[in-house]
């Protein structure tokens, strides 16, 4: 177990993860998967008894709105590029899970304080009653 740190190492920790956050590159979600299939034409090769078929074919698969996307990778600059927006995503979750961490031990360690000291100049103006009163029915 880790010992204790100390609020002030907390909020410096915290300040380095969202500069690291703030300097991360382009990135996406998603993976890069390899398909094989066979074609449309009877008399091609892919239809033959233990031939693999037609590929690798390389596709981003990525979610939207709870829906799957596929996209094919026109070439090996392209898949390239995609892995490595991908990686920066992946940098970009473990940068966030530690933010998380460290933002629960900073509220956890930060003492609690009243609510009047915390009111801006304005929140603490008492409203006058109105003059009105309210009809009983």
């Amino acid at each position: 177990m880790t010992p204790p740190q100390s609020l002030e190492t907390l909020e410096q920790r915290r300040a380095e993860l969202v500069a690291q956050i703030a300097a991360l590159g382009d990135l996406r979600s998603g993976s890069v998967t390899a398909t094989m299939g066979r074609c449309g034409k009877p008399n091609c090769h892919c239809h033959q008894a233990h031939d693999p078929g037609h590929g690798p074919t390389l596709r981003l698969t990525y979610k939207v709105n709870g829906k799957t996307v596929t996209e094919s990778m026109p070439g090996h600059e392209a898949v390239r590029k995609v892995e490595r927006e991908i990686a920066e995503f992946r940098k970009l979750q473990s940068l966030h899970r530690e933010f998380v961490e460290v933002n629960t031990q900073i509220c956890q360690l930060r003492p609690a304080q009243p609510d009047a000291e915390r009111q801006l100049p304005e929140e603490k103006k008492r409203l006058k009653p109105s003059g009105k009163r309210s009809r009983a029915k």
